[in-house]
């Protein structure tokens, strides 16, 4: 079988996410045999190197021989149970490692299928705990940052703030308050991360002082707006935030589902800034790539809301039919072990240096206006104007011409609009991380030719 004979398959039957399917006409879909670490091959034998973690989920390689290992233990014993009334091993293991990883206080785990599942839950959770705990009926809005990004899901959309996903639905979402971001982009000249990300927090500020009795909780991206052109900040807007919402009694949401399990720099990216919110949504990396699985950690507190006798209706009735899947869990399991066999942060450290060291030559080019990075993240901003940071035009597509060229050359480059990045697998050596880089700055160079 080849490439082509697959790819006619495909387009007769499928249809393919965050796709315009009609571009499948000029440019081929490419369907793949095999994986092996941070490479893919197709029925063509064309190999082409994962530089974004096939969407941000491989941890440690494809067909890694630990977690297929665990599958194929678990696959024999149980594949699935239902979860209401019933548990079974993997799912309690996984559980208690999460609360032991997490930071301090969040000793609740509750399953779901994906991100936006997560994201779904949390929000639930938030509203419905302050009905249950003290019947503020009145707090029913949820605050989110301007360029943020939490799921696809109806509730996680209207918590989002990407028009591109969100401007067409617009009429069947719920309201929310959106506040003004710390994008560190945006900083004066010789403004530090630090410095502007403070002064930003002052809106956050505001909107808190003014709707505090209307709103349940706040959620963000810690640190990395990933589907919001990969836009960082600093810490110190977390550590203001925690405070803050403490002070007006609002909940503190963190979606680590796209920057949880070693993508910053540390295990979950609220470590940097000292912080316990009161829920983590964790998803992605949390199976190594595997299998679809999410996770929602939260206090004793929030549980204890929930518990009472049956008639006083305040149980948390929110379910899947998939919820702590056997294989799943254990795919999990056998990833947190990895980081527990191995000190993966330390070596992601390496890396990220190697990484940065690798970017280095981007920061002069005349078509880029910044080269950021926080941990195992760097993206790369094309513009039509250094100088005045004037973008290319959207319609243009200039990222998608990076794109086309890096597939063509080996590497698997997927822009979000005219932002090229790297979030590679934690098992790409020095010379992929060179290999990558150099076909983004020759990708980089084709797009921008005229």
């Amino acid at each position: 079988m080849t490439n082509h004979s697959f790819s006619n398959r495909d387009l007769s039957v499928l249809w393919h996410p965050c796709t315009q399917m009609k571009d499948h006409e000029t440019f081929p879909i490419i369907p793949i045999k095999k994986g092996q670490g941070v490479w893919l091959e197709d029925f063509d034998g064309n190999r082409y190197l994962d530089a974004i973690s096939s969407w941000w989920v491989n941890l440690f390689g494809h067909a890694n021989p630990y977690i297929n290992a665990a599958l194929k233990d678990q696959l024999d014993t149980l594949e699935h149970v239902i979860f209401a009334g019933f548990t079974h091993e993997s799912a309690i293991k996984l559980a208690e490692k999460l609360v032991e990883v997490t930071p301090e206080g969040l000793n609740r785990c509750f399953y779901a299928d994906n991100g936006s599942a997560a994201v779904e839950v949390a929000l639930k959770m938030s509203f419905h705990y302050w009905r249950n705990k003290s019947s503020q009926t009145q707090k029913t809005k949820f605050i989110t940052l301007e360029n943020s990004y939490h799921g696809e899901t109806l509730g996680a959309l209207a918590v989002g703030n990407v028009p591109l996903y969100k401007e067409t639905y617009a009429p069947l979402l719920m309201d929310v308050i959106t506040v003004p971001g710390p994008d560190c982009y945006h900083r004066e000249a010789g403004e530090s991360w630090a410095a502007y990300s403070s002064r930003r927090f002052e809106l956050m500020e505001n909107a808190l002082r003014d709707h505090a009795e209307t709103v349940c909780a706040v959620i963000i991206e810690p640190l990395v707006q990933c589907a919001g052109n990969m836009r960082m900040y600093d810490p110190i807007y977390l550590k203001l935030l925690r405070g803050a919402c403490d002070k007006y009694n609002v909940h503190l949401i963190a979606d680590e589902i796209a920057v949880g399990f070693g993508r910053t720099g540390t295990l979950f990216a609220c470590e940097q800034a000292a912080i316990t919110p009161d829920f983590m949504c964790l998803s992605k990396g949390l199976t190594g790539g595997y299998l679809p699985l999410s996770a929602v950690l939260t206090t004793n507190d929030i549980y204890q809301a929930f518990y009472d006798d049956y008639q006083k209706l305040t149980a948390f009735l929110h379910s899947h039919s998939y919820t702590g899947n056997a294989l799943a869990c254990r795919a999990a399991l056998a990833t947190l072990e990895i980081f527990q066999q191995r000190d993966i942060i330390a070596n992601n450290k390496t890396l990220a240096k190697l990484m940065a060291k690798a970017a280095a030559r981007f920061y002069d080019h005349p078509h880029v206006a910044e080269v950021r990075q926080t941990g195992m993240i760097v993206a790369i901003e094309m513009v039509k104007n250094k100088h005045t940071r004037e973008p290319y035009p959207w319609q243009e597509r200039r990222g998608l011409r990076v794109y086309q060229y890096a597939l063509s050359k080996g590497v698997l480059l997927r822009p979000l609009g005219n932002v090229i990045y790297f979030m590679p697998p934690y098992i790409i050596n020095e010379d992929e991380i060179r290999l990558m880089a150099e076909v983004a700055w020759d990708g980089i160079q084709q797009a921008v030719k005229d």
